[in-house]
């Protein structure tokens, strides 16, 4: 009686059918990581950002939003460069508070979409922000 080596059809076709398994599981979660990896970027940009704006009303020395319809007004007025290539466009509403800037190259679940920035003015002069926009809510930030 010899000794069996290898394995058998069956054994291999089980673990062919594990590793299908996991990869059904482990590729969708490895897509939204990278696009919440992504998002941290504009994330970053947009916290730049609010802080230029809080320093344009303490250089104004009144609650003074800046009204800038686009990124290159947004550079000339504030001097801030929004040189992602996350961002295809952005702006900031004087009227509204808000500052806007519209995803590109993230993921499909978010690209196209825009994630707004939005201040509301304390009365000691503090801006608290609050985020939102047209991202679904697992890829808007927590603060």
């Amino acid at each position: 009686m010899r000794g069996k080596k290898g394995f058998t059809l069956i054994e291999l076709l089980i673990v062919v059918a594990i590793i299908g398994i996991l990869a059904a599981i482990a590729i969708p979660m490895y897509r939204s990581h990278t696009t919440k990896a992504r998002m941290s970027e504009v994330v970053n940009a947009l916290g730049h950002l609010a802080k230029a704006v809080g320093l344009y009303q303490d250089e104004a020395g009144a609650a003074v939003w800046p009204d800038c319809p686009d990124m290159a007004a947004i550079r000339t007025s504030l001097g801030v460069g929004l040189a992602s290539i996350r961002i295809s466009d952005a702006r900031i509403d004087q009227a509204t508070r808000t500052i806007e800037v519209t995803l590109n190259n993230i993921g499909l679940e978010v690209d196209g979409r825009t994630l707004v920035l939005s201040g509301d003015q304390s009365g000691d002069g503090s801006i608290s922000w609050q985020w939102g926009g047209t991202v679904p809510q697992a890829y808007i930030p927590k603060r």
